[in-house]
C-alpha cells in the first residue's frame, strides 16, 4: 500500500469517526447544558463557594464570573510555579523563574498551554497534578461555558439572563470532560501509554486528583490535553514520545479526541436555537475549512517540495517513522485547526507551504473547529458579520436567527476580529524592532515565519511551536504572555457581550427577504468572509514568510 493511500484511509477513518460521534455525543453536550437538575457532588460545590444555582447572571456579571475564576487561577499557579521546590512531591526541582511562571501560569489558565520549558526537567508532581493538570479541565470548560451563554442570546427573548457562569463550569468538567477522560485515558492505556508515578523521572509523570481518577498519568494528561485541546505536554517532544502517543492508533484516537468536542457542539447550537438544521450549518463551514486544510498540507508535504525532499518522495524531516509523513501532516492540521497545540512532528521542518498551512489555520481564528467553545463562539461571531455584509448587499437590516443585527451587535462582533490580527502583527513587529527576532535560529523568510507563528500561536490560544526559535527569555516569555492574555480574555468579553445585546432582542419573523442561513449558499458566503478576512489580515506577512520562502 502506497502511502498516499495509507494516508487516505486514515482521514477517511477519521472523519467517519467524527461524523458518528457528532449527533450522540452533540446531544448528551446539549443536555448537560440545558439541564435543571443537580447532582450530590454539584450542590456541594454550590454550597461551598456560595453561588445560587437557580440565579442567572447579566452578560456582566457572566464576564465577571469569568474575569475573577481567570485570576485567582492565574495568581495560584503562579505561586505554585513559584514555591515548587518547598512543596511536597517537588523531585528537588528549583523554584520556575519569574518570567517563566507569568508565562506557564497565563498559558495554562488561557487554554493556551504553549510551554518555554521542558516539563520533565523542570516541574515537579505536585505542580504538574494539583496545577497544570486542573488548568487542563477548567479552561476549557470556561471555553464551552462562554460559546454556551453566546447561544442562550440568541435563543433569549426580552432576558437579560444569560445563566450562571459557575453552575456551566461545574457542569462541564464534571459531566463532560472529567467521564471522557476517564474513557480516552483507558483506552490510550491500552495502546500502550505508561501510566505510573514512579520509577525514574521518564514514567514518573503527571498525575493527581483528576488523573487518579483517569487511569494514570501520562495516559491521562495526553487524554485531557487532547479532549480539552490543550497543547502542554510533560515530554518535550510530546505526542512524538511513545510514552504519549505509542503506535498509529493511537495516534488516530487522539486526533479523534482533538476534534471531538469542537465538531459537536454545533449541534448543541442547533438544540438550543429550536432548529438542527442551523447545527449542520455551522458544522459544514467547518468541515469545509477543516478538509481543505487538511488537504492542502498533505499535497504539500507528500510533494516534498524542496531538492532533499523530492530526492526521497517526501518532506520526511522532522517525522516520526512510525506515523510517516501523511499522518504526521493530518495530526499537524487538526492541532492548529484547534487550540490543542500538542505536535507529533516539528512544524519548522516542514515543507515552507505545508509551514504556511498550520499558520494560516491558526489565522483562520480558531474556527475550524477550533479550541472547545472558542471554535463555536468565534464561528458565530462570524456568521453574524456574513450576515451584516449581506444586508448591506441587499439594503435591509440584516437578521440572524429572528435577531436584528444593528449598530451595536456588529460593533462587538467587528472588534472581536481585530483584536487577534492585531496582537499577532504588533507582536511580530515589536519583536524584530527591539532585535528579539535573533533569537530565531534562521535568517530570511523562515525566521520571520518563526517569530510570527509564535504570536500567531500564543494570540490564538494554540500552544503550539514553529520550533528553532528561542522564547525563554524575559521578553519573549512576557511578551507572549501579554498576547496569550489579551488573546483570550478581550474576545470572551466582546462575545458576552454580544450575547447580552442578542438576549434582550425580542425574535422577529422570517420574511420573504430574510436571508436563509441553513442553506448551502450561506454555508458559502461564510466560508468566503472567513478567508477574505484572514487575506485582508495576514496576506503581507505571509508573502514575507513561508510564501517568499516557497516561492
Amino acid at each position: 500500500m502506497s502511502t498516499t493511500t495509507a494516508g487516505v484511509i486514515f482521514i477517511v477513518v477519521l472523519v467517519a469517526l467524527v461524523v458518528a460521534a457528532y449527533r450522540p455525543f452533540g446531544d448528551y453536550l446539549y443536555r448537560v447544558v440545558s439541564g435543571t437538575r443537580h447532582s450530590r457532588v454539584e450542590r456541594g460545590i454550590y454550597r461551598l463557594i456560595g453561588v445560587d444555582p437557580a440565579g442567572g447572571q447579566t452578560w456582566g456579571g457572566y464576564a465577571r464570573g469569568v474575569l475573577a475564576f481567570s485570576l485567582i487561577s492565574v495568581l495560584f499557579l503562579y505561586a505554585f510555579l513559584r514555591l515548587q521546590d518547598k512543596l511536597w512531591l517537588s523531585l528537588g526541582f528549583d523554584p520556575v523563574t519569574t518570567h517563566v511562571a507569568w508565562n506557564t501560569a497565563v498559558s495554562f489558565v488561557t487554554n493556551t498551554n504553549w510551554q518555554a520549558y521542558s516539563g520533565e526537567s523542570t516541574l515537579g508532581h505536585l505542580v504538574q497534578m494539583a496545577g497544570l493538570a486542573v488548568q487542563n479541565f477548567v479552561s476549557a470548560a470556561v471555553g464551552i461555558a462562554v460559546a454556551v451563554a453566546l447561544v442562550r442570546g440568541f435563543a433569549g427573548s426580552r432576558s437579560e439572563r444569560l445563566g450562571n457562569f459557575w453552575v456551566d463550569l461545574t457542569r462541564i468538567t464534571i459531566r463532560i470532560l472529567l467521564p471522557v477522560a476517564v474513557v480516552g485515558a483507558i483506552v490510550l492505556i491500552a495502546g500502550g501509554a505508561v501510566q505510573n508515578l514512579s520509577g525514574g523521572t521518564d514514567a514518573a509523570t503527571v498525575a493527581g486528583a483528576t488523573q487518579h481518577l483517569t487511569g494514570g498519568p501520562v495516559a491521562s494528561q495526553e487524554v485531557i490535553k487532547e479532549l480539552g485541546t490543550n497543547g502542554g505536554g510533560f515530554y518535550n517532544v510530546n505526542s512524538a514520545h511513545p510514552f504519549e502517543n505509542p503506535t498509529t492508533w493511537t495516534n488516530l484516537f487522539e486526533i479523534f479526541l482533538i476534534l471531538l468536542i469542537p465538531f459537536s457542539l454545533p449541534r448543541v447550537f442547533g438544540r438550543m436555537v429550536g432548529q438542527n438544521r442551523q447545527g449542520y450549518a455551522i458544522a459544514a463551514v467547518m468541515a469545509i475549512l477543516a478538509i481543505g486544510s487538511i488537504a492542502l498540507i498533505n499535497v504539500f508535504e507528500l510533494s516534498g517540495h524542496g531538492t532533499v525532499p523530492q530526492a526521497v518522495g517526501a518532506a520526511i524531516e522532522g517525522k516520526d517513522v512510525r506515523f510517516g509523513v501523511s499522518n504526521s501532516a493530518t495530526f499537524a492540521s487538526a492541532t492548529t485547526l484547534t487550540s490543542t497545540g500538542a505536535v507529533n512532528s516539528f512544524h519548522d521542518s516542514y515543507t515552507a507551504l505545508g509551514g504556511m498551512i498550520t499558520m494560516l489555520d491558526m489565522k483562520l481564528g480558531e474556527i475550524a473547529p477550533g479550541g472547545v467553545g472558542s471554535g463555536l463562539y468565534g464561528i458565530l461571531i462570524i456568521a453574524v458579520i456574513t450576515v451584516f455584509v449581506a444586508g448591506l448587499m441587499v439594503g435591509r437590516t440584516p437578521e440572524f436567527l429572528g435577531k436584528k443585527i444593528g449598530a451595536r451587535e456588529i460593533k462587538f462582533a467587528s472588534i472581536y476580529f481585530l483584536i487577534t490580527p492585531a496582537l499577532v502583527l504588533i507582536g511580530t513587529a515589536a519583536a524584530f524592532a527591539t532585535g528579539n527576532n535573533s533569537t530565531a535560529l534562521n535568517v530570511g523568510p523562515h525566521g520571520l515565519s518563526e517569530v510570527l507563528y509564535a504570536f500567531t500561536s500564543a494570540s490564538n490560544n494554540n500552544g503550539s511551536a514553529f520550533a528553532g526559535i528561542t522564547v525563554n527569555t524575559p521578553w519573549w516569555d512576557t511578551a507572549l504572555g501579554l498576547a496569550m492574555l489579551f488573546g483570550r480574555f478581550l474576545p470572551i468579553i466582546f462575545v458576552l457581550g454580544l450575547a447580552g445585546s442578542l438576549a434582550r432582542q425580542k425574535p422577529v419573523p422570517a420574511t420573504d427577504g430574510t436571508l436563509p442561513t441553513h442553506k448551502p449558499l450561506f454555508v458559502g458566503m461564510v466560508v468566503g468572509v472567513v478567508l477574505i478576512l484572514v487575506a485582508l489580515s495576514f496576506l503581507p506577512s505571509l508573502a514575507l514568510g513561508p510564501l517568499a520562502e516557497g516561492l
